[in-house]
C-alpha cells in the first residue's frame, strides 16, 4: 500500500488560446518531471476529484457529490474523448464506505465528464485509460454549492477506503485556482439556456458546441488585452491557498463562505473543493510533505495556474 498526489489546474483554452512560447516551455518542464514521478510510483488505481461545466451533470438532478461506476469523456474542447477504464468492484465498493462514513454521494453508471476530468488523465498519464481509475465529480458551478467542509468529509472518507487497499494509489484533484470564465448561471439565463441547463445540453448539437466554445476563445482574447472583462484573477489568494495545502492547514478552509470565495476569486475558484477532496484523502494516510510546487497567473487560460505534488512523510 502507498500513495502519490499531485493536483493541478486544468483549462479548457490549452492549446486555443496559449502564453507565450517560453511561458509554454516552462509548464512543459513542469509537467515533464511531474509524469516521471507518476510514472516511477507506477500506480495501480486512480482517484480522480474533478468539476463538470454544464457536460455531464445538469439541474434536473445535480448532486454535490457523485462516484462513477462507468463514465466517458465527451471531448470537449479538443481534449480526449472516449471511455475512462473504471473499475465497477472497486467503485461500488468505494461509494459504499463513502455512504457508511455520512457521506452522501450519488453514484452513476453513464457518468459523462469533460475535460476537467480528461486533462489531468492526459497530461499526467498519458491517456483516458492508462490505468484504472474511479472519477468522483463535486459540483463546483451550479448552485446551491457543497461547502469546503463537505468536500473535506468525502477526500477523508475516500482516503479511508484507499488506506484499505492493497495498491499503488494515486490521487489527483483537478480544477481551479483563480478563475471565473463566462459560464452560464440558471438564475440570469434566457429561457434556451436554462433549458441546457437543466439538462437538454447533455448532447449538444454539434454546432452549438462550437459556438459555446468560440465564445469562451473570445472571452479569454478579451481578457489577455482587458483584464476587466471578467473577474480578476487573484494571484495573492492563489499562492495563501496552495501555501494552506503544504502546511496541512486546509482545514480553515472549513470557515470560508461559498459568496465569500467567489467574491475573493471567482465564481469557478469553486473546483479548489478538488484539491481539498485530494489533500484530505491524501492525510488519511499521515503526516505529508509537498514538493513540486508551481504556479503563475495564465490570463490566455483564463486562470490562476497551479500544480502540486505530495507524499506521505515517511516515503521520502
Amino acid at each position: 500500500m502507498s500513495v502519490y498526489l499531485h493536483c493541478l489546474s486544468h483549462s479548457p483554452l490549452v492549446g486555443l488560446v496559449d502564453p507565450a512560447p517560453a511561458v509554454l516551455a516552462e509548464i512543459d518542464a513542469h509537467f515533464r518531471t511531474a509524469r516521471e514521478r507518476i510514472a516511477q510510483f507506477d500506480p495501480e488505481l486512480v482517484f480522480l476529484f474533478a468539476p463538470d461545466h454544464y457536460n455531464g451533470f445538469f439541474y434536473d438532478v445535480m448532486p454535490s457529490f457523485c462516484i462513477g461506476m462507468a463514465a466517458d469523456a465527451v471531448g470537449d474542447f479538443g481534449s480526449a474523448a472516449g471511455a475512462l477504464d473504471v473499475p465497477l468492484e472497486l467503485a461500488q465498493d468505494c461509494a459504499t464506505a463513502v455512504l457508511r462514513a455520512g457521506i452522501d454521494a450519488a453514484v452513476s453508471y453513464r457518468m459523462q465528464v469533460d475535460h476537467g476530468f480528461a486533462q489531468p488523465l492526459e497530461l499526467l498519464l498519458g491517456g483516458l485509460n492508462q490505468c484504472p481509475v474511479i472519477p468522483i465529480f463535486i459540483n463546483a458551478v451550479a448552485k446551491p454549492l457543497p461547502s469546503f467542509q463537505r468536500a473535506r468529509l468525502l477526500g477523508e472518507a475516500i482516503g479511508r477506503y484507499a488506506k484499505t487497499l492493497k495498491k499503488r494509489v494515486l490521487i489527483i484533484g483537478s480544477g481551479g485556482l483563480s478563475h471565473q470564465p463566462p459560464v452560464p448561471e440558471l438564475a440570469t439565463a434566457n429561457a434556451h439556456i436554462a433549458d441546457r441547463l437543466m439538462g437538454s445540453g447533455r448532447n449538444l448539437p454539434t454546432e452549438e458546441r462550437i459556438a459555446r466554445q468560440q465564445r469562451v476563445i473570445v472571452a479569454a482574447r478579451r481578457f489577455v488585452e482587458d483584464q476587466a472583462t471578467l473577474h480578476p484573477l487573484n494571484p495573492e489568494w492563489d499562492q495563501r491557498f496552495m501555501s494552506l495545502l503544504a502546511e496541512d492547514r486546509f482545514v480553515e478552509l472549513d470557515y470560508l463562505d461559498n459568496e465569500e470565495l467567489s467574491e475573493l476569486a471567482g465564481k469557478s475558484t469553486h473546483e479548489v473543493k478538488t484539491w481539498i477532496a485530494a489533500f484530505a484523502a491524501l492525510s488519511m494516510f499521515g503526516p505529508y510533505q509537498t514538493t513540486g510546487t508551481y504556479y503563475r497567473e495564465i490570463p490566455e487560460w483564463i486562470a490562476g495556474f497551479g500544480s502540486i505534488s505530495a507524499q506521505p512523510s515517511f516515503a521520502l
